[in-house]
């Protein structure tokens, strides 16, 4: 194992015997805490809601289309610069002998650490909603969920109490490390949430009109299709898997040479994407079984859902095993989101790990706080008719991620293209593999993300 070593412009480590960098303890455990990283609330919440308002069955296979071709290469992009540089995301670039191009990982540590500040914040609300199904706070006799959800959200400081609570468990699980931390929390969560969402599947699945739902899901509607559909899809295909923001960089630095860096990546997307699919055949079967909308947007889940939960028999406790879901898959995003920030702390600025977490914690937390109280009471403070939440959730979505993307990209098939077939090529992944990679990372991955980039410069 290899340490990080100062390096210009990044910081200086600390003077004495550099500490020998971590790594993961298991290939599975890699996988599981990448996955991790990648399945959170974009695919339980998001994703059924953008197949209900973008047709179905046609957005779905798009979205495997697009995710299985350039997402795919994107994460093995990032993995492999990680694994071959043993090193954070800034410091990474410094390594591999291209600082100029340490923009990518300045990009990618900003961003994570902007999500982070408001991604805790919609966690700490499953958290709350767990408490609130697990109390009956919705019922079937008329309790407005839509007042319910605006009613906590305006309130100043429960919301923020909730988000302070779930960031201290996430800083917790960095302190303690890659494999006694991350790895574990991984090892225990993921199975627990596929665990629970094959629970709620069954019981979505044998509601009346179910297969309604099924049916919208999976039946394409080709006619609903338009540049608006393909857009959805890709950029769902795209955020899904934590792409651009340092996260998978920062994991694949923790591979040593054992990794095999294209069947972890396989796992990965599978993973990701049976989830998603999966959290879709929890949500839109139940939808359509209550005949409400299956395109009612972010509402769906804290809105439409509890609503549906309040008149389904056992509503109460499969709610709450709902929301319990929503918040695990959270917790494995937003730990994913602070390592990148952390792991630039340990390695360029020479800090002790508790130290930059807490430092972390802290930081994102304060810069979360104007977030969740323009929901409330600065509500009216705008800017291009975007509150505070809207913009921080806009410049990362639509123009950060998408931008470190397409460099990392750019990167990998056009400046290190050769050194990264060259890691990848032992593990099996030589040949046709290879040569399929590098035609989409250097064609049309940039073309695809810069179309994200574009259609977020011009609010698409």
């Amino acid at each position: 194992m290899t340490s990080e070593p100062s390096v210009a412009g990044a910081g200086s480590a600390p003077s004495g015997k550099p500490k020998k960098r971590e790594h993961w303890a298991s290939p599975l455990g890699a996988i599981l805490a990448a996955a991790g990283s990648a399945i959170g609330l974009g695919n339980i919440w998001r994703f059924p809601y953008l197949a209900g308002e973008n047709g179905g069955g046609a957005f779905v296979l798009i979205y495997l289309g697009l995710v299985f071709t350039i997402g795919l290469s994107v994460l093995v992009a990032e993995l492999a610069i990680g694994r071959l540089a043993q090193a954070n995301a800034v410091t990474a670039f410094h390594r591999l002998g291209k600082p100029r191009w340490a923009v990518i990982g300045w990009l990618g540590v900003a961003s994570a650490l902007i999500i982070l500040s408001f991604y805790s914040i919609v966690a700490g609300w499953t958290v709350a909603y767990a408490g609130k199904m697990a109390a009956g706070a919705f019922t079937a006799e008329g309790t407005q969920a839509a007042d319910v959800f605006n009613a906590f959200v305006a309130q100043p400081l429960t919301p923020l109490l909730f988000g302070a609570g779930f960031m201290t468990v996430t800083a917790v699980v960095i302190w303690r490390g890659v494999s006694r931390g991350i790895e574990r929390l991984s090892l225990v969560l993921m199975p627990l949430l596929l665990l629970l969402l094959v629970a709620l599947m069954v019981r979505a699945l044998t509601l009346p009109g179910a297969l309604d739902g099924v049916a919208f899901l999976f039946a394409p509607d080709f006619g609903a299709v338009d540049f608006d559909t393909i857009n959805a899809a890709l950029g769902q295909a795209f955020f899904s898997l934590s792409l651009g923001l340092g996260a998978m960089l920062t994991y694949g630095s923790y591979m040593n040479s054992a990794h095999n860096v294209g069947r972890s990546a396989g796992a990965i997307v599978a993973l990701d994407t049976g989830i998603a699919i999966s959290a879709g055949l929890v949500v839109l079967p139940a939808v359509f079984a209550f005949g409400l909308e299956p395109g009612a947007g972010p509402g769906l889940v804290f809105v439409t859902l509890p609503e549906i939960f309040a008149q389904m028999p056992l509503g109460q406790v499969f709610g709450t095993l709902f929301f319990v879901l929503l918040a695990f898959a959270a917790l494995t995003s937003t730990v994913a989101l602070m390592e990148p920030v952390c792991a630039f702390l340990i390695g360029a600025r020479g800090m002790r790990r508790h130290t930059a977490a807490v430092l972390t914690g802290m930081v994102a937390f304060v810069l979360g706080i104007p977030s969740s109280w323009s929901l409330g009471m600065w509500s009216g403070v705008t800017l291009f008719d975007m509150t505070i939440f809207d913009i921080a959730d806009y410049v990362t979505a639509k123009l950060m991620l998408p931008l470190g993307g397409l460099l990392i990209a750019v990167f990998t098939g056009w400046v290190l293209g050769g050194r990264i077939e060259a890691s990848l090529a032992p593990q099996g992944g030589g040949g046709v593999l290879v040569a399929g990679w590098r035609l989409v990372v250097r064609f049309l991955a940039p073309v695809a993300i810069a179309w994200i980039l574009v259609s977020g410069l011009l609010g698409g």
